[in-house]
């Protein structure tokens, strides 16, 4: 099992200042995941190319279950995150986005602005997050309990999660 942070910001990969969001990420899949998994790390500037190779490496030559994403969502002129994705992934998956800015808007009004989405590449599952860490930790309890299953049906990785931390849902078999 392979899940990749990707840090996506000009000012980060600049040295302007330190990436805390890829930590975070990393850092919440320590607490959530019961299982042994290998984390894969990428920072990269923003824009359309660069986000866009990246997830194409990760998805096709890495071969990572999950990649999560951080930054690049918003309204301004260098967010093309959603606009690479778009170039990327083979299904969208909107629910994703849709949840996030829905538990998002319950902690601030500005969260109307972002533009997150989901998507699948082959076997790997991509999931824009917001770039700060208190939101991504907002929204990956939002839409973490769906992550397991969905790898499932796409013939990814299993993940086990820590039921202290997050709780999964998968439909029992009939």
């Amino acid at each position: 099992m392979k899940i990749a942070a990707v840090t996506i910001s000009d000012r980060a990969t600049s040295g302007e200042y330190v990436d805390k969001s890829g930590p975070a990420i990393m850092a919440y899949m320590r607490d959530a995941l019961s299982m042994p998994w290998e984390p894969v790390t990428r920072m990269i500037p923003d824009g359309i190319e660069s986000v866009k190779d990246c997830l194409i490496e990760l998805c096709d030559d890495v071969c990572a279950d999950l990649i999560l994403t951080t930054g690049g969502t918003g309204p301004a002129p260098r967010d093309l995150t959603p606009e690479a994705m778009a170039l990327v992934m083979e299904k969208e998956l909107a629910g994703f986005g849709e949840l996030m800015r829905k538990v998002s808007l319950e902690e601030v009004p500005t969260a109307i602005l972002s533009r997150q989405t989901a998507g699948i590449r082959g076997r790997s599952l991509i999931i824009n997050l917001p770039g700060k860490p208190a939101a991504i930790k907002t929204c990956l309890d939002a839409v973490f309990p769906a992550v397991p299953y969905c790898l499932d049906l796409i013939g990814a990785g299993r993940i086990e999660t820590n039921p202290d931390v997050i709780k999964v849902f998968r439909p029992k078999n009939k």
